[in-house]
């Protein structure tokens, strides 16, 4: 499950993008041969790769504080590799195994979906129905149009993103029917147009296999998937059942800090399995194997074909959505791929059909990078046994070029019409251009953390100077602006217009703030002035009413404001907790804020009656003027994000 982390909207980063991967975009059959005189490919052999990984991966968790990993290779149905490194447990030292649990996250979805396609094959499920066929309540796409499984698969039914419940941290049990109905996300978009990641989208799939099933999602997982395939240490149980609690590693931020309790997550479909390396390599041998191991048939050979192979594009230079997986192409490979997210644990799943080939890899830490390293890890293994060369960059380049597409981008998986929509409007990523004519996206930084330069290529196309990655800008038909990274089967940007930029949000709130604050901290000094040359024309009414009332509003939409954003900021790293308990603090301060913007006809009042009032000075009429605009400010800000929204879904 990729779930809200705190650093990336602390560092502005957006949250929303660093729940995906790093994917490239290109397609092609076989990686081409290695240019003359080049070193030869190194064997994918077990020793050699052991050697490799042996060099690699020790480095990466010591330097980033990270306990331990785990990481698995097929080819060709067989188990090439499989190897555990550092530990599932610091306190006690248990080093991670083959066999060590793991959270998977969000990689739970290509079960889900798996899943989906079996009952697809019984034809209980059609993917092109309307999905309140199966459920006990009514989901309508927005504009009244039908969401459908399909939608559902490929993120694309319209849901704008959602944390309120998420987990279920403070009940400690999941309850898969109350998440799915109590939380219906509004649809910002029309179904089958925008991709947006969901994992309320996922975990709806997975309630509807329950009830078309007639058995609990858990259940049902463990007989028509875990059970046939023979993994014995896989779970999608919250709380882990006992006779698998010695098997699970422990979870950490930093190895070197404290134990991250056992998450839970409320959809659970969406992300809540724990598997060991071995069992993740039978599934991903089934799945290149056209849906069989052994004995074992999970999917048919056109259902996995359909899965992996029916794909949605924003673009078709970029890469796309399959029926559960997204495109990750890199090498001049064809790739497809699920990732995962918890607070501790990230792992990636990457299948390579024409190669025969999987990888899963699994960190039980965050660490201290921005980024945990399973995509460095991946991208140095394909480097090593499937290099490539990336196309040079052509003579001449014409279109929609750097200057065209430079502004400030919000991400498709945003909140929009809840009372959380600044965390989405305050972390948006601005295009830029450099010295050199490249352009370089606040929000995508490298390995090194420094921003990565981009060069065009093509008509809206940029791809990373030394690298393979692209971006795909594209003016729509309206006349804005949208960019496709190499995630875009599940996410894009939308340019907005500089009005709405962060940065000119937060400069009006930030100087409003500022105003209406230092207005009240001074407040005592000024009240200290009158009382000590005191004159009764100066306290008569309504001229300290109004000064009164301008003190109470400004107090008042400072106090929601910010009240709002230091009861959530803490909850960022670990949204698990942010639930309904939040609810009376949270009405309470809307309240007080709705309070305050109804008193804003006060400073405006004391601000037009300083003007004709011969005792104040012109100092203090552009004072006075100055805080009611700031409060009228603050009254803005605060209805355009949603904040007296009060539905208490967000």
């Amino acid at each position: 499950m990729r779930v809200w982390n705190a650093r990336p909207f602390v560092r502005a980063a957006i949250v929303f993008l660093s729940m995906c991967l790093g994917l490239a975009a290109a397609h092609a059959a076989e990686p081409p041969a290695p240019p003359a005189g080049a070193p030869a490919r190194p064997a994918l052999d077990p020793a050699d790769i052991e050697a490799f990984l042996d060099g690699l991966v020790p480095l990466q968790i010591e330097a980033n504080d990270i306990a331990g990993a785990t990481i698995a290779i097929v080819k060709d149905g067989k188990v090439l590799f499989a190897k555990g490194y550092g530990f599932a447990d610091m306190e006690t030292r248990t080093p991670v195994t083959p066999e060590t649990m793991f959270r998977v996250g969000s990689i739970t979805k290509v079960f889900t979906w798996t899943a989906v396609m079996q009952l697809v094959e019984q034809g209980k499920i059609d993917l092109d129905a309307d999905i309140n066929t199966y459920l006990d309540f009514k989901i309508d796409g927005k504009g009244g149009k039908p969401i459908t499984m399909r939608h559902l698969m490929t993120h694309r039914a319209g849901f704008q993103e959602a944390i309120k419940n998420l987990g279920a941290q403070n009940s400690g049990k999941a309850d898969l029917a109350g998440y799915i109905r109590n939380n219906t996300p509004d649809r910002i978009f029309e179904p089958g147009t925008v991709p947006s990641y969901s994992n309320y989208g996922a975990a709806l799939a997975g309630y509807i296999v329950e009830r078309v099933s007639g058995m609990p999602c858990d259940t049902y997982f463990e007989e028509k998937i875990y059970a046939p395939l023979g993994m014995m240490r896989t779970s999608i149980r919250q709380p882990l059942q006992k006779e698998l609690e010695p098997y699970m590693s422990k979870g950490y931020n930093l190895a070197s800090g404290d134990v991250v309790p056992f998450e839970i997550v409320s959809g659970y479909p969406a992300g809540s399995q724990a598997s060991s390396a071995l069992d993740m390599t039978k599934f991903m041998i089934a799945h290149l194997s056209a849906g069989k191991l052994g004995d074992a048939q999970i999917l048919t050979p056109a259902s996995i074909v359909q899965m992996h192979d029916t794909v949605a594009k924003v673009d078709e230079r970029q890469n796309g959505m399959a029926l559960g997986f997204y495109e990750t192409s890199r090498n001049g490979l064809r790739i497809i791929s699920h990732g995962g997210d918890t607070i501790a644990f990230h792992s990636d799943m990457h299948l390579i059909q024409s190669e025969g080939l999987g990888f899963f890899v699994s960190y039980n830490s965050t660490g201290r990078g921005d980024t945990t390293p399973r995509s460095s890890v991946w991208r140095k293994f394909l480097d090593r046994y499937y290099p490539h060369t990336p196309p040079a960059k052509p003579a001449e380049v014409s279109g929609l070029g750097v200057n065209d597409v430079v502004g400030s981008y919000v991400t498709s998986r945003r909140i929009e019409t809840s009372l959380l929509k600044a965390f989405s409007e305050l972390s948006q990523a601005t295009v830029s251009v450099n010295d050199d004519g490249t352009l370089s996206v606040s929000a995508l930084t490298g390995v090194n953390g420094q921003p990565r330069r981009f060069e065009q290529v093509g008509d809206g196309l940029f791809r990373e100077v030394n690298g393979q990655d692209q971006l795909v800008f594209k003016k729509e038909a309206d006349g804005s602006i949208t960019l496709a990274p190499w995630s875009a089967g599940v996410i894009i940007f939308h340019r907005v217009e500089p009005s709405r930029s962060a940065m000119t949000q937060l400069l009006i709130a930030g100087t409003a703030s500022a105003i209406v604050f230092l207005n009240l901290l001074l407040w005592p000094v000024a009240a200290f002035v009158r009382w000590r040359y005191y004159t009764g024309l100066e306290w008569r009414l309504p001229a300290h009413l109004l000064r009164l009332g301008t003190m109470a509003a400004s107090a008042a939409l400072l106090t929601m404001i910010y009240g709002i954003a230091l009861l959530f900021l803490p909850l960022l790293n670990d949204p698990w907790k942010i639930d309904d308990t939040l609810d009376p603090t949270m009405r309470m301060l809307q309240m007080i804020g709705m309070a305050g913007a109804a008193l804003t006809v006060v400073p405006v009042a004391n601000a037009v009656q300083s003007w004709w009032n011969p005792l104040r000075g012109l100092l203090g009429r552009v004072k006075e003027t100055a805080v009611a605009l700031s409060c009228l400010a603050l009254v803005w800000f605060a209805w355009s994000m949603n904040l007296f929204d009060l539905s208490q879904r967000y």
